[in-house]
């Protein structure tokens, strides 16, 4: 009898984890990057969804870390880590950052996609994370699915098809 996998879904602007058998998911990666962290040996993944680059943009006093390039990675290093991942192991892929919409002004503040790839990466650098593997940019939006135990990400593009990398 086959077991169903575990399907751990991350929404926008969340982050989790999980242990192989189980997979991770997140939709709906337009302009956000869906960044995964892992450590193999562990069979151990995190995923962020990030929607926006600095939390200096944050409104209000609830700041919801998972929102932000800059309080997502070190918010879901430090859960990955307290689940038994090791620091020197750990490694990321990442996809997303897609510029979904044409502006007659070339206004740095419309560059959301861009932005976020370049706020991921700066923080990856920051926590000594190697990029692996990466399809970020264009035009369309992306599902992805990270599997811990072959390390395999599974990127479902709108209208481009499905590529594993």
């Amino acid at each position: 009898m086959n077991k169903l996998k575990e399907v751990v879904k991350v929404g926008i602007a969340d982050l989790n984890i999980v242990r192989a058998p189980g997979v991770i998911r997140t939709s709906g990666l337009g302009s956000c990057v869906g960044v995964v962290i892992y450590d193999l040996n562990q069979h151990l993944a995190g995923l962020a969804h990030v929607m926006l680059p600095d939390s200096s943009l944050a409104k209000g006093n609830a700041l919801n870390k998972a929102k932000y390039a800059d309080t997502a990675i070190k918010e879901l290093l430090d859960i990955l880590i307290e689940e038994g991942a090791k620091k020197y192991a750990l490694k990321a892929k990442m996809a997303g950052g897609a510029q979904m919409f044409q502006f007659s002004s070339g206004g740095d503040m419309m560059r959301i996609g861009p932005r976020n790839v370049e706020a991921v990466k700066k923080q990856l650098e920051r926590f000594r994370i190697p990029i692996v593997a990466e399809d970020v940019g264009g035009r369309n939006g992306r599902t992805i699915e990270f599997n811990p135990e072959s390390g395999m990400l599974n990127i479902r593009t709108v209208n481009l098809g499905v590529k594993d990398i």
